[in-house]
This record gives C-alpha cells, structure tokens and sequence, in this order.
C-alpha cells in the first residue's frame, strides 16, 4: 500500500513482558465485542507483520464451562496465532476459576485476560465488567481465582476509572492485581458513566503507573493514530497501548503502530478506495469461511461497512446499498461502481465508532452500600452468552 512519510517519533517504548511472551512493539488488540473475531484478528495481525498482541472478544465463563457452541467458536485460534490471547468475563469466583483451569488444563490459550471494563449496562447491572472493581473483596476473590488456576499461564486484567467520577476504583483494583499476581494492567482513562464519550483521562493512566511500579501498565483511550500511541507512551509513561475503535475499519492501523514504535518514518499505510475495497471484501471472505456460510459472513460483516468508507466520497445511496449486501458478489460489484482512484482522505484517521457518554450506570440493587461486601453474587449472575 502507499506510504507518507512522517517525523521521526522522539521516544520508543521497551518490549513488553506478558509472562513468558515479549510483545514487541507493545501494541495490543483491544478485546471488542462482535468484532475482533478470527478474522478480524486476522487481519490485524497480517498488516502488523505477526508483531503484537490481538485478543479475543469477550469469553463468558459460564458459557465456556458449559462448552457453548458459540463460545467454543469464539475461542478456535487460526494456526499462526500466537500467543493465544482469551479475554474473559466473569462474576461468581467458583465459576471463573473453573473457566481458567479448562483453559489451561486443555491447552486453549496462552494467555488469558480479565474484563473489568466492560460498561454496557446486561453486564453491569449483574455486576460484572467495570461495575465489579467497586467490590473490592469480589475482585480479589475473582483475581485470585483466576491466577492460582491459570498455573503457568499468565493473567492479565482491563478496567476503567470507576463507576463515575464520585466512585473511583482504579488505583485499589491496581494494588489488588499486584498482590494476586496479575501480570499487567490495562486501564482505559474513562468511567462506566462515560461509555466512550468525552476525553480519555490519560493522567490517571500516568497515576496508576506511578500507584502499581511492580508490573507494567497499558493505557488505553483516544488512540486513533500511530502518532497518538507514542503520545500517550511518552506522557503517560505507561509500558505499552491498547488500541480498540481507533482500528474499527482500518487495521492496518496496527501497521501504522509497529511503525512508529521501530522508528521507521516512511511507512505509514495511506490506501487509495480501491486498496480499501480489497480489504473489505477480503474481511468479509474471511468471516464467511469462519463462519461456514458466504452469506451470513458478508452479513456479519455489515457494520463494518461504515467504518471502512469513513471521509471517502460514497453518496447516501450506496452506502446503504453496500450495508445490506448478502453475497461477496454483489458487495464486490457495488464497490466497483466507485470511483476507487480517491486517495486516503484527509481527517479520516480521527475517532471513529462509539461516542455516547454521560450514560446511567445500571447496577445492581444495593451495590454501592459496601464496597467490599460481595452477598448475592454468585452463579446466576454470570452472562450465559459470549461475545457480541
């Protein structure tokens, strides 16, 4: 694809350690619900050249114990895939730790992460995702579970903030992590009340870096650019980013990244429609053959479709068209009626995906009366469905 030259970045950081793996550059796949399936990762991890981390969407614990169709679906890794990351969801202890040593007692992954951050209220309202930090003592128990029955296989976690503003829990979770052994720390600058609205709070990142020195922290947040990843390494001083809708119809973003982390200033992707159009319609082939079926695969790849022509001059029409396409053939032909000589157009790398904020934080009832105390949690609390 073309190039652009850029300045040359001022700091790079240090590979980062996951246990035994070195991530090098320290670029990591955000875990999104519906979308970094296989086939997306695929196609992230091709762009980067094999460098970085990509990891699962969110993997219920229960559905996994259960060995729910979907879920054991969810969790098959191409062959070129490694370290396998799964990033998993859970509520009750018992059940997660059950989860864990299935994992590793059967070889499924190499690594398995832990989503404290998820804000979408059928999670919070059962206490899961970024509403479980604000139970200290659930959060330990849960951590706790997960490392001693992941054996060698290191565990990571992901978090917000806190619930909102009033009811910070980074730095405790943070403190929890490194007493139960955890092995790195994403934190994404923003609350539960925020979703993905407002600005990322990259200082808080730098707080927990300085709260937690012991193991290395990776922020997350408002990176929609290679240059901006470096940013936030440099300000932040954090070990390493975590890089979620910034890649939404665009992963040769993560190309973009290893870039800018090794110093090279002539390789950042610009592609022209017609380079785009190639990607889509090879994303959409890929979801097919994962999925097994052409047409529910180019539908499942719909909500792309967006993202993908992003500043690029489709009219209204088309757009449409080419979102409720049904078949690899007629998204082809509809892409080819472009004009798919236009260059990557300007400003098409700022956000992208959503951006709602300021929302009601669904919990419990009576959650907020302790935060320690934890009665009331236990298996029917746990989600019975996996990713998006």
């Amino acid at each position: 694809m073309p190039t652009l030259t850029t300045p040359a970045p001022d700091r790079t950081a240090a590979p980062l350690r996951i246990g035994p793996h070195t991530v090098a550059p320290p670029v990591v796949l955000a875990p999104m619900a519906g979308i970094t399936n296989a086939p997306f990762r695929t196609l992230c991890r091709e762009f980067s050249g094999g460098k970085g981390l990509f990891v699962s969407e969110m993997i219920t614990t229960r559905a996994l114990v259960e060995r729910n169709e979907k879920t054991m679906q969810l969790i098959h890794f191409d062959a070129t895939e490694t370290p396998r990351s799964i990033q998993l969801y859970g509520v009750d202890p018992v059940t997660v730790g059950k989860a864990v040593r299935m994992i590793a007692e059967e070889d499924l992954a190499d690594h398995i992460d832990l989503n404290f951050g998820c804000p979408v209220p059928k999670v919070t309202r059962k206490g899961g995702g970024s509403a479980l930090p604000y139970k200290r003592n659930l959060l330990r128990a849960i951590v706790r579970e997960a490392v001693t029955g992941a054996g060698d296989l290191p565990v990571t976690m992901k978090m917000r903030k806190g619930l909102d503003d009033d009811h910070l829990t980074y730095l405790d979770a943070g403190r929890i992590a490194v007493e139960e052994g955890v092995t790195a720390i994403a934190l994404h600058g923003r609350t539960t009340a925020q979703h993905y609205g407002g600005t990322a709070d990259w200082d808080a990142i730098a707080r927990l870096k300085e709260h937690v020195p012991e193991i290395p922290v990776l922020g997350n947040g408002d990176i929609w650019c290679a240059e901006d990843a470096l940013r936030m390494v440099r300000e932040t001083g954090c070990d390493g980013v975590v890089v979620g809708r910034g890649c939404l119809g665009r992963p040769w973003l993560f190309a973009d990244l290893v870039a800018a982390f090794e110093g090279r200033t002539d390789a950042f992707v610009r592609p022209t429609l017609r380079e785009v159009a190639d990607v889509m319609v090879r994303h959409a082939t890929l979801l097919g053959e994962w999925i097994g079926d052409e047409a529910r695969g180019v539908i499942d790849f719909r909500k792309h479709v967006a993202w993908y022509l992003k500043g690029f001059a489709v009219g209204s029409e088309m757009r449409k068209r080419l979102a409720i396409t049904s078949s690899l053939e007629a998204l082809r032909a509809g892409l080819d009626e472009l004009d798919l000589d236009q260059p990557w157009p300007t400003g098409a790398d700022g956000p992208r995906g959503r951006t709602s904020g300021n929302n009601r934080v669904v919990l419990p009832d009576g959650w907020l009366k302790d935060p320690y105390d934890c009665a009331g949690i236990g298996e029917d609390a746990e989600l019975d469905t996996s990713g998006g």
